[in-house]
């Protein structure tokens, strides 16, 4: 390993925590240091390239796979490396945020994978980001048995051969880490998740016959997918594991990457295992990309897009075609139902959707897909475990038979189904509820029985955002108009104030929560990301 210089990197209005000092090494942040100077400032003209391609979607309103990119799709020779027998058999995998008893409880939940998420299903509290590492370290060393403290429950590692592989998740390239500065400059959250997580845990996870494994977030082209590459060469260099060891998959969770799939798994070749059907945060970068687009882009109340819409029916079946035929891992969306302890209907009938959805998956030679409940896991294995048989996966179906065009992709209005005034109830009351928990620290979040991230809450705001643009007319007569939206707003806060009490509606976040979803929705100039307004609020 090389020498480190002393870290430039000081820690900033942060509270210390406890044995933060095993996470936060002054080697550590050497690596981390160094990650920033070499590779922030093309993470910098990358953004600022997002913000001029979406510029040019507004003046066009289509999209297109890139000319100057051909020759790579159309040469059928390149494949990614080779599954390590770690990641060859991803059939179920379990997603949610590092705090310990979810660590403890994804290891033991029987899915063959879990993402061990510091984006969207965590609240970017300095807390969680370095805990969030140290419990990790913890598992890898069998070290973090727990005991509930409200409930007396205990809780501890299954053997080692009976727990899922873990796939990390760093924060997306957008977001900085305002508690970990160079020369005043906060660090991109994405350089220290992914810096800590690798630095202290590459040769350990190497050492227990696994590997450094990643989930790359809100990727929007080959790019982006390259400064990835680029920093994996780099970091395995710098700490003497061997070339190829780290191994990433890429979330297809905005409509621009769906145009470049071949192109980025190109660029991570030596590196990639895989692209997953981020399907939450893929519908949010529709509205985000076509919002001025017109009638024809206005998507419908949420729950109203199922998978089995065309232009999602083309998405994951061109990602398919795509990952198998370069011999990666195609992996598919989520399911976010969460159990009721109370009602078994609610229960069978949510089962019964799970149950269908994998089931399309598997038979579509996807070879693995996403559940966010351990209860969930048994479904989505039966599912796969149908097609599967013994076999690791299903790479060998190469779908020849899909043929995706352009348009296809962004055919939103082959949709029958219009927004309704619900769908704008729901939006509010799911963005309320959700942004309310996440200034609290917490990201992943169960509201009316589904496990809701920060997917789920853009894709809510930005609904409004685009409903009220667009100027739709709901079946009950009523136009979408910013002050339906805050008359609606006004309802759900009163509401809540009721269903939780006084005492408890003083102590949250409500009012903050309720201000900043209007804020994001209603504001003539879009934001890009509801988390970047909402971070300037986070506590911690």
């Amino acid at each position: 390993m090389s020498a480190p210089a002393p870290s430039p990197l000081a820690i900033v209005e942060a509270e210390p925590l406890p044995r933060q000092e095993e996470v936060l090494t002054e080697a550590a942040l050497a690596f981390v240091a160094e990650l920033h100077r070499r590779f922030t400032p093309r993470r910098d003209e990358l953004l600022a390239r997002r913000a001029e391609r979406r510029a040019e979607i507004a003046r066009t309103s289509t999209l297109d796979f890139l000319p100057e990119t051909a020759a790579i799709r159309a040469d059928d020779s390149w494949k990614v490396a080779p599954a390590p027998p770690a990641l060859n058999d991803r059939r179920v995998e379990i997603t949610g945020p590092t705090d310990r008893k979810m660590t403890i409880n994804a290891l033991n939940s029987g899915a063959k994978v879990w993402l061990a998420d510091f984006e969207d299903a965590s609240a970017p509290t300095w807390e969680n980001v370095v805990l969030g590492q140290l419990n990790l370290i913890d598992a890898y060393e069998r070290r973090i048995d727990f005991t509930d403290p409200k409930s007396g429950k205990s809780y501890a590692l299954r053997p080692a051969d009976e727990l899922a592989t873990v796939v990390m998740r760093p924060r997306g390239w957008h977001l900085a880490e305002r508690h970990l500065q160079a020369d005043g400059v906060p660090v991109p959250g994405a350089l220290v998740d992914f810096g800590l997580y690798f630095f202290h845990n590459a040769q350990r996870l190497l050492d227990l016959g696994k590997g450094p494994y990643f989930y790359l977030p809100k990727t929007e082209s080959h790019l982006e997918a390259r400064l990835w590459n680029d920093i994996f060469v780099f970091a395995q260099e710098y700490v003497g594991v061997p070339q190829g060891t780290v191994r990433a998959t890429v979330l297809i969770e905005t409509i621009t990457a769906a145009y470049e799939m071949e192109e980025i798994l190109y660029e991570l070749r030596d590196h990639a295992s895989g692209l997953n059907a981020g399907r939450w945060d893929y519908l949010f970068s529709i509205v985000k990309n076509f919002r001025d687009g017109g009638e024809k882009f206005v998507l419908p109340d949420r729950n109203a897009v199922t998978m089995t819409a065309p232009f999602m029916r083309a998405y994951t079946e061109l990602l398919v075609r795509t990952c198998h035929k370069r011999g990666a891992h195609a992996i598919g969306g989520m399911a976010a139902f969460i159990p009721s302890r109370r009602d078994a209907e609610v229960n069978k009938v949510a089962f019964e959707k799970v149950k269908a959805d994998k089931d399309r998956e598997a038979a579509d030679g996807f070879d693995g897909s996403w559940v966010a409940h351990p209860d969930l896991v048994p479904i989505a294995m039966a599912s796969f475990d149908g097609v599967l048989g013994d076999r690791p996966n299903q790479k060998d179906r190469l779908r020849e038979d899909v043929s995706v065009a352009a348009g296809d992709l962004i055919a939103i209005d082959s949709l029958d189904a219009k927004p309704t005034y619900e769908g704008l109830r729901n939006a509010v009351q799911v963005g309320i509820r959700y942004i309310e928990a996440w200034l609290r620290g917490l990201g992943a979040v169960a509201i009316f029985n589904l496990m809701e991230d920060a997917a789920t809450a853009e894709i809510s705001r930005s609904q409004i955002w685009q409903w009220i643009n667009a100027g739709v007319v709901f079946e009950n007569g009523e136009r979408a108009t910013p002050e339906l939206a805050r008359s609606v707003a006004a309802q759900e806060l009163a509401a809540i104030r009721e269903e939780i009490g006084e005492e408890a509606f003083a102590a949250g976040n409500w009012q903050k929560a309720h201000d900043l979803l209007l804020k994001v929705a209603l504001d003539e100039n879009y934001e890009d990301f509801l988390t970047l307004p909402a971070y300037e609020q986070l506590v911690g």
